[in-house]
């Protein structure tokens, strides 16, 4: 099923799955419905308006300000397919907020709804141009618009998205990611998971944060259906394990915190989930002596996965499949994604013997293209490989390095444990 996601952009892929399954459900919203060919459509008809009006350029950024519904996966896809980037923004931001975010990204163009009008137009002035997707203008204009398949310039080496994280100190930065760095993810890791068109994923996670990119790709690049669960249902337990029920969820993505309480309300009911194919957890260090009751109840099926990974290296770097043994031990996040390499190195750059606690560096195909508009933080960030080998030099591989700022040690056994920050960042509930 993976081999289709070789090459070629996030929104060809996905164009390639609605020619193989177009009638397929590709997304739940309350009570909205939308096939692979509904969704396609929708989003060229916003593509084709936004290309034709703001003649965008590949690597060009679109801010977006949107509540969960389909309207996000609209907008997201209709980026994409007019050849931009998306730069995701919550509603909840203050004016000040995403007024630093349009100085910053040079957007010219914010896509809004109703929800996010007041506070977008305060900041907008008169730089850029903000467009309610939910307004009655531009679903008239929209109405008129083609239904067919733009053809851009853009390729898999320019922009996806720019996601902004909160960083040690001062402004949030914004992190580059390319579309090749998203399709290789899923290619990169198809031989664990061989997710296919019978999954329903659902995007739990808000679009700010990149664990959300895993969700949405994971489902819509496969002919899966995704579910856009409610701000209700992501708030209360009970009403998001009642929709993974009713909808036969079969991979559940979770922060470790946010896992702790949907297990606690998974015990307390008598129904079993049991499509559930996987849980893949991400975000935070993960307790593994904390899972008890949930083996006790689910055994084997579904696997439970601990990956960790950074926005700057496109979601995931490692893979471990827990079982019932790994209970009583530390946090272990197993071992690299095949296409990323990970090195553990003390102050002065040399590799640490194994089990001695150093920083973690990653490198390979998902390393971020920088930092947006931020060359010192870039610099210091991504340092030159002093590891690449010949062969990786001549074939233009594995020459960057992202410095993570986590410690980590090898375990004999090859398992890598991730051990803390090594800087005084607080993370809370995965943020």
């Amino acid at each position: 099923a993976g081999e289709h996601l070789l090459d070629g952009t996030i929104h060809e892929l996905f164009e390639n799955q609605v020619e193989r399954t177009p009638e397929r459900t590709a997304l739940v919203y309350k009570d909205v419905k939308l096939s692979y060919q509904e969704l396609n459509e929708r989003s060229n008809r916003l593509a084709n308006y936004l290309i034709d009006t703001y003649d965008l350029r590949p690597d060009e950024l679109v801010l977006l300000c949107l509540d969960r519904s389909e309207d996000m996966l609209v907008a997201i896809l209709a980026v994409l397919k007019a050849g931009a980037a998306y730069v995701p923004m919550d509603p909840s931001y203050p004016a000040d907020r995403i007024r630093y975010m349009l100085d910053d990204t040079g957007a010219r163009i914010v896509l809004a709804d109703h929800s996010s009008a007041l506070s977008v137009k305060e900041a907008c002035g008169e730089t850029a141009t903000m467009l309610i997707l939910n307004g009655p203008e531009v679903m008239e204009t929209l109405a008129n618009s083609s239904i067919s398949n733009p053809v851009t310039q853009v390729g898999p080496n320019h922009l996806a998205y720019v996601i902004y994280t909160s960083g040690t100190t001062g402004m949030p930065k914004g992190v580059m990611q390319e579309h090749r760095n998203v399709v290789r993810l899923f290619s990169a890791t198809n031989h664990w998971y061989q997710f296919n068109d019978q999954d329903v994923w659902s995007l739990f996670h808000s679009y700010v944060f990149d664990f959300s990119v895993w969700e949405i790709w994971g489902a819509l690049l496969y002919g899966g259906k995704l579910l856009v669960p409610s701000s209700e249902q992501t708030k209360d337990t009970s009403l998001f394990f009642s929709l993974c029920l009713k909808e036969g969820l079969t991979v559940l993505n979770q922060t470790p915190t946010a896992f702790y309480q949907f297990m606690d309300t998974a015990l307390q009911r008598e129904e079993q989930l049991t499509a559930l194919r996987y849980v893949i957890f991400g975000g935070e260090a993960l307790n593994f002596a904390s899972l008890k009751p949930w083996y006790e109840r689910y055994r084997s099926k579904p696997e439970l996965i601990n990956m960790y990974g950074i926005t700057e290296t496109t979601v995931h770097v490692t893979y471990k499949k827990l079982s019932v043994e790994d209970l009583g031990k530390a946090s272990l996040i197993g071992e690299n994604i095949p296409d990323q390499t990970i090195y553990i190195l003390d102050a002065h750059l040399r590799t640490v013997p194994v089990g001695a606690v150093g920083e973690l560096y990653v490198g390979g195909a998902g390393i971020a293209r920088g930092y947006l508009n931020r060359p010192e933080l870039t610099g210091e960030r991504f340092i030159t490989n002093p590891f690449q080998t010949e062969s990786q030099q001549r074939k233009g591989e594995n020459g960057v390095l992202y410095k993570t700022g986590d410690l980590v040690r090898y375990l004999p056994e090859g398992e890598l444990e991730y051990i803390g920050r090594n800087d005084f960042q607080v993370k809370i509930r995965g943020y």
